[in-house]
């Protein structure tokens, strides 16, 4: 269960406070907002639909990041179930209990890498690190991909979650920047941009 990215030393943070030991068992996904037909899918529902696996960096605004070949739901099959309405232009993502919300641009969400991930290089992801099941945003700072997702709502316009309404960019576009590097442990200089791929050093 996560065991790469805890023998990694990949930070484990939770703004709201580490919620403890999470289970797939009994975990559910509501998705409701501007969607022709709001529901709420279990994890065996979730794990019964197309799983997609790409490779990707989450990398985050406090300056880390790590690369794997994450796996989960892409947000196109989600939305084949239950309709995006023309309208909808944000997806918003709520962490376990709630206290943590983001809303990222829809078009975004859609892109090839971005997933509700719950598996990292094949192994389920923890509650350490965003488990049963979390957003990943590969093209935005981290606070993007909000950790232990239990709902999903389309909504027309953005609204301001618990990082934006502490002073963090909503935009949250990943800026040329020195990170710490998990996966080398090595400081190294990115461009900044739509998605870390390349390193400058």
């Amino acid at each position: 269960m996560s065991q790469k990215l805890k023998a990694m030393h990949t930070p484990i943070f939770w703004a709201e406070g580490h919620p403890g030991p999470l289970s797939r068992e009994g975990w559910t996904l509501e998705v409701g907002g501007l969607v022709e037909q709001p529901t709420t899918l279990t994890f065996e529902e979730i794990l019964a639909m197309p799983k997609r696996v790409v490779p990707a960096r989450l990398t985050s605004v406090t300056r880390w990041s790590v690369f794997g070949h994450w796996g989960g739901l892409h947000l196109d099959d989600l939305l084949a179930r239950v309709g995006a309405k023309p309208e909808a232009a944000y997806v918003r993502f709520f962490s376990h209990r709630l206290i943590y919300t983001t809303t990222v641009p829809l078009e975004i969400a859609r892109r090839e890498h971005s997933l509700l991930a719950y598996e990292f290089d094949g192994e389920p992801l923890t509650s350490d690190y965003g488990g049963p099941i979390r957003g990943f945003i590969p093209y935005l700072w981290g606070y993007k991909s909000a950790k232990s997702i239990v709902r999903l709502e389309l909504v027309e316009y953005p609204i301001p979650g618990y990082w934006e309404e502490r002073g963090y960019s909503d935009e949250a576009r990943i800026l040329p920047s020195l990170i710490h590097d998990v996966n080398t442990h090595r400081w190294r200089r990115i461009r900044g941009g739509d998605e870390v791929v390349e390193f400058l050093d």
